[in-house]
C-alpha cells in the first residue's frame, strides 16, 4: 500500500486532476444509477436512451461545477471539511440541470431522484476523499510514535491537524481537564479526562504527551506537568502564547518540557512608569552586555526606547553576537535608538570616562563581573580586579562624570561569603554605598538576587547536555538548594528596583522558595521520559537500574549548601510586591579607600594571605569554608618551592 501510495504522489498535477475526473465521473454516474434503482427497485431504466442522455449531462454539470467551485484545485493530503461545500454546491446545481435536462428530453425522471442523487454524490464523492486523505496522510503510521496531546481546545486542534501532516507523530488521544469537552470527539478523537492518561498510555503504547496549552500561567502549568513526570513519558510543549503572536514561533514548533517550565512562576505585571523613568530618551549604558544578565538587560533597556544604548563589553565575540540581536530588533521599533557597541574593560579607568564622557551617559547598569564560584576562587587575583576594582573604576567615573544614576547587578553570594567571588561582590555592595554617602550627584543603587534559568554556568543547562549525553548527571551535594528566576524577569524587576534608588538602597529580588538541585535533576530525567537513579561515582553505570546515573560528587571550592538573600532580618517592602529593600552594613569612603588600597597593594604583589586577611577585615562576614588557597598560579608556585597549599591561619598570614 505505501508503494502505491508513493506512486500516485509522485504523479504529476495534470496526471492527478485527470484521474479525480476520472474517478469522480464514475461515481456520478453510479450515483444517478442507484438513485433510479432506489426509487424504481429494478434496472428496466439502463434500457431508456434518454436516461443515459440525462446521466451524461449531470455528469458533466457535475464535472464542471466542481471545477468551478474549486474541488480540484485542494491537495487531498491537505484538505479539510471546507472541501465538503464545494461538493455540495456542486452535487446540487447537477442535480437542478438533471431535473431540467430530464424534463426536456422526456426521461420521465421521478421527482425524488435529484435530491437522492444528491446525497449520493455528496458521500461517495466527499467520502473517497477524505478515505483517500487517510491514506496519504498516514502511509507511515505505523513508523509515527503514538502521542497524547493535553489541551483539546483551539491550539490542541492545530497541533492536532499539523501532527495529520507531519512525519513524527501520531495522535492517539486527546485530554483537557474542562468538563464541557470531555466525552466530545474531536479531530477524530475522544476528549478524555486528564485522570485517565495513565490508562491511556497502557491503551495506546503512547511514548510522548505533547501540552497544548499556551496560554496557562506557569503556576497552573507547573502543576500540570508535576502530574505528569512519573508517567514515564517524554513531555513536550509547544511555544508560549506571546511567542506564537510575535511570530516568533509556530503552533507546530515542539520542544521537551524544561527545568524552566517547572521552576518558572507567573510573573507580576511590571509598574510601566518604573520601567521607563531611568531608560526612556535618556542615554544608558550596559556593563557586561554581553553576559546572560548583561544582555537582557539590553533587550529589556531596548524596549523602553532610550535614545542611546551603549554596550560596553570586554569579549570581541559577546559584543558581536549581542550588538547584532539588537541592531535587528532597533530596526523595527518606531523610535529609533543607537546601538554604540563599545569594547572595554571595566578596569580601565580611562576608557570607561571616554565612553560616559562622549556620549552623555545618564544610567548605567554595572553587570560586568566574573561570577564562576570555583573559577574565581583559582583566579584571586584576577576575581578580585575584575569585580571590586573594576566596579571602584566605573563608580569613580560615573561620580566624577555627573551620571544620574548607576544600578550595581549584585548576588545572593555577596550575603555572608564562602568564597572569593560572593566576597569580592559584597566589597562591591560597600563601594557603591561608600559612593552613596559622598552626597554626589549621582544615585548609586544595588540589586541583589540568586541564580537565574539558563545563564552560563547555570545547571540546568549543563544537566541538558549531560541528559543528551546520557549521563551520568553530577551534583555536589545531595542537600545543596539554591533560588531560581527567569533571566527576563530578573531583568524587568533589576530596572525597577533601580528606578526606586534614592542613594546606597541595597534592593533584594524575590526570589520564591529555594530549590533543590537533587530534586531539580530527578525532574529534568523524568521530563525526557527517562529513569534516574543514583550512583557513588560517575563510573558505576547500571543500566537495569535506570537510563540516567546521578552522582554525587562532593561541594566544589568555595560552593555552600544554600544562599541567603539578606545579611540581616530587616528587609522592608516596596512599591513593587517583588522587591524589598534592606539596610546593610557600610564604611564611608576615607575608611574603605584606605582598606582598598592595601588590597591593591596585594594584589600588586600577588600576596593572597594578605587579600584574604584584609576580606577579613571588612564588614563582610566572610567566612571560608576551608583554610586553604586554592589559586591556581599560587599553588603552582607553592610546588615548585616546595611546599604546601597555604591554608587561610593566623600563621600563614602573618
Amino acid at each position: 500500500m505505501s508503494n502505491y501510495i508513493k506512486y500516485l504522489s509522485a504523479l504529476s498535477r495534470k496526471t492527478k486532476v485527470v484521474l479525480m475526473l476520472a474517478m469522480d465521473a464514475t461515481l456520478i454516474a453510479l450515483s444517478f444509477v442507484f438513485a433510479m434503482l432506489l426509487r424504481l427497485e429494478n434496472l428496466a431504466f439502463l434500457s431508456t436512451p434518454e436516461i443515459w442522455v440525462a446521466m451524461a449531462i449531470s455528469v458533466a454539470t457535475a464535472l464542471i461545477a466542481f471545477r468551478f467551485f474549486g474541488l480540484y484545485r485542494a491537495m487531498l493530503r491537505y484538505i479539510t471539511g471546507r472541501i465538503l461545500i464545494a461538493i455540495g454546491k456542486g452535487a446540487i446545481v447537477s442535480a437542478i440541470v438533471l431535473y431540467g435536462a430530464g424534463t426536456l428530453i422526456g426521461a420521465s425522471l421521478p421527482r425524488s431522484v435529484p435530491i437522492i442523487f444528491i446525497m449520493f454524490v455528496f458521500l461517495s464523492v466527499g467520502g473517497l476523499r477524505f478515505i483517500t486523505r487517510t491514506f496519504f496522510r498516514n502511509p507511515n503510521r505505523s513508523r509515527k510514535r503514538p502521542v497524547i496531546i493535553y489541551g483539546a481546545g483551539d491550539s490542541g486542534l492545530q497541533l492536532l491537524n499539523s501532527l495529520f501532516h507531519g512525519r513524527d507523530y501520531a495522535p492517539v488521544a486527546l485530554v483537557d481537564d474542562n468538563p464541557a469537552l470531555q466525552n466530545l470527539a474531536i479531530g477524530g478523537l475522544s476528549v478524555d479526562a486528564p485522570d485517565q492518561i495513565p490508562q491511556l498510555i497502557h491503551e495506546t503504547g503512547a511514548s510522548v504527551i505533547l501540552l497544548a496549552i499556551p496560554s496557562l500561567g506557569r503556576a497552573r502549568r507547573r502543576d500540570i506537568i508535576n502530574s505528569l513526570k512519573d508517567l514515564q513519558v517524554e513531555i513536550k510543549t509547544i511555544p508560549g502564547m506571546s511567542e506564537i503572536i510575535s511570530g516568533e514561533a509556530k503552533i507546530s514548533e515542539l520542544r521537551t518540557v524544561s527545568a524552566e517550565d517547572l521552576l518558572g512562576r507567573d510573573p507580576v505585571a511590571p509598574d510601566v512608569e518604573l520601567l521607563g523613568k531611568n531608560i526612556t530618551g535618556r542615554v544608558v549604558m550596559v556593563s557586561g552586555a554581553g553576559g546572560s544578565i548583561g544582555s537582557e538587560l539590553c533587550r529589556q533597556i531596548l524596549r523602553q526606547t532610550p535614545t542611546t544604548l551603549v554596550l560596553f563589553e570586554v569579549s570581541e565575540f559577546a559584543l558581536y553576537t549581542i550588538e547584532a540581536e539588537l541592531a535587528a530588533t532597533a530596526a523595527q521599533l518606531t523610535s529609533k535608538v543607537n546601538i554604540v557597541p563599545v569594547l572595554g574593560s571595566v578596569q580601565h579607568s580611562q576608557r570607561l570616562e571616554a565612553v560616559i564622557k562622549a556620549f552623555n551617559v545618564q544610567t548605567i547598569f554595572h553587570a560586568a563581573a566574573y561570577k564562576h564560584v570555583p573559577l574565581v576562587e583559582e583566579n584571586v587575583v584576577e576575581g578580585i580586579r575584575n569585580n571590586v576594582f573594576g566596579t571602584l573604576a566605573i563608580t569613580r567615573a560615573a561620580a566624577k562624570l555627573g551620571v544620574e544614576n548607576f544600578i550595581l547587578i549584585s548576588t545572593d553570594k555577596a550575603v555572608r561569603p564562602t568564597n572569593i567571588m560572593g566576597a569580592s561582590k559584597r566589597v562591591a555592595e560597600l563601594i557603591c554605598q561608600a559612593h552613596a554617602q559622598e552626597n554626589s550627584a549621582t544615585t548609586f543603587s544595588m540589586v541583589r538576587f540568586g541564580n537565574v534559568l539558563g545563564s552560563s554556568g547555570s545547571v540546568i543547562p549543563l544537566f541538558r547536555t549531560q541528559i543528551e549525553n546520557g549521563g551520568p548527571i553530577t551534583i555536589t551535594h545531595q542537600d545543596i538548594t539554591r533560588y531560581f528566576m527567569t533571566i527576563p524577569e530578573a531583568s524587568q524587576l533589576v530596572i525597577q528596583a533601580g528606578a526606586m534608588g534614592k542613594g546606597g538602597d541595597v534592593f533584594v529580588l524575590d526570589m520564591g522558595e529555594p530549590v533543590k538541585i537533587l530534586e531539580l535533576a530527578l525532574n529534568m530525567v523524568k521530563l525526557h521520559g527517562l529513569t534516574p537513579y543514583l550512583v557513588e561515582h560517575p563510573e558505576q553505570l547500571i543500566p537495569d537500574m535506570g537510563d540516567i546515573p546521578i552522582c554525587i560528587t562532593g561541594l566544589r571550592k568555595g560552593e555552600k549548601l544554600y544562599e541567603e538573600l539578606l545579611i540581616g532580618n530587616n528587609p522592608a517592602p516596596t512599591q513593587h510586591p517583588r522587591i524589598m529593600t534592606a539596610s546593610e552594613a557600610s564604611l564611608a569612603m576615607s575608611d574603605l579607600m584606605s582598606i582598598l588600597d592595601r588590597l591593591m597593594r596585594a594584589c600588586e604583589r600577588f600576596d593572597l594571605p594578605e587579600i584574604v586577611k584584609i576580606l577579613d577585615e571588612l564588614p563582610l562576614d566572610y567566612a571560608p569554608l576551608t583554610k586553604d588557597i586554592f589559586d591556581l598560579i599560587w599553588d603552582a608556585e607553592r610546588e615548585k618551592a616546595g611546599q604546601t597549599s597555604t591554608p587561610h591561619t593566623e600563621d600563614a598570614r602573618a
